[in-house]
């Protein structure tokens, strides 16, 4: 649980330290903005930014029920961020209709990415009708989600 928020939190203090020295050296304006960029970086970073992650076997139960994607992740990756942003972009709201499973909270999710990635925990990895698709572009997603969504 701990090790979701170790990136953010980490960002969050070297921006504070680095905002410190415009500070004192009076410069406002560019501690404000230094600071703002750090907690912008951070806040993106974390899981806040995902939909709620539920764990790998309620997903695939729902997804063998209404076939939506199941989307394995974690926080910190860029990949993970770069499909989640891209699928808001094109898809809106139906973006967080798919199933997301935070590999780092979920046991059973990890073991399914190692078992889909021989033996890797690469993310993201998509399951769609029981076929995975590892570090999909967003645009296969799409098409995948599109009948679905």
């Amino acid at each position: 649980m701990r090790r979701v928020w170790t990136l953010p939190v980490l960002l969050l203090v070297v921006g504070g330290a680095a905002a410190a020295a415009p500070a004192v050296g009076g410069n406002p304006f560019e501690a404000a903005v230094t600071l703002g960029v750090f907690v912008l970086l951070a806040g993106v970073l974390s899981p806040l930014a995902f939909p709620r992650s539920i764990g790998a076997v309620e997903a695939q139960r729902r997804s063998a029920v209404d076939g939506r994607p199941v989307v394995f992740w974690r926080p910190g990756c860029a990949f993970c961020m770069r499909l989640r942003l891209r699928l808001r972009m094109r898809l809106g709201h139906r973006a967080r209709r798919m199933y997301w499973v935070d590999i780092w909270r979920d046991g059973e999710g990890a073991a399914l990415v190692r078992a889909a990635d021989g033996g890797d925990e690469t993310v993201p990895t998509v399951l769609v009708a029981g076929r995975a698709y590892t570090n999909p572009a967003p645009a296969r997603v799409r098409e995948l989600v599109t009948p679905a969504g």
